[in-house]
């Protein structure tokens, strides 16, 4: 299972700690991945991070402002995101890819098989 929180309201320019805490599986062979959903859009692949090797991936317009970090002692993944806009209003997922499974990528919803519930993202202008 994967727990989201660290979602909340917050004015343009301002930051936000995402939480990821997976249970009954190890960060360790996995992959975890932050998604973003908001409203009447599809949803969107934000970051990523490969937990054997701490590879990233983020996505273009997060670039710069958002870092995705792993603490496998604590079996939790962070994404911390910075100077904020309102266009980065959202519900954002986290989700687990475990090793053996299809890689389409780390910004492909596909890749990953199990998703945590949505924490809500409102940057006001």
């Amino acid at each position: 299972q994967l727990q989201a929180s660290g979602g909340g309201l917050v004015q343009a320019g301002g930051s936000l700690r995402l939480s990821c805490e997976a249970s009954g599986f190890t960060l360790d062979d996995s992959a975890i991945g932050w998604f973003r959903q908001a409203p009447g859009k599809e949803r969107e692949g934000v970051s990523a991070i490969t937990t054997k090797d701490g590879s990233t991936y983020y996505t273009d317009s997060v670039k710069g402002r958002f870092t995705i970090t792993r603490d496998n002692a604590k079996n939790t993944v962070y994404l911390q995101m910075n100077s904020l806009k309102p266009e980065d209003t959202a519900v954002y997922y986290c989700a687990a890819h475990v090793f053996g499974g299809l890689w389409y990528g780390p910004g492909d919803a596909r890749t990953f098989q199990s998703w945590g519930q949505g924490t809500q993202v409102t940057v006001s202008s």
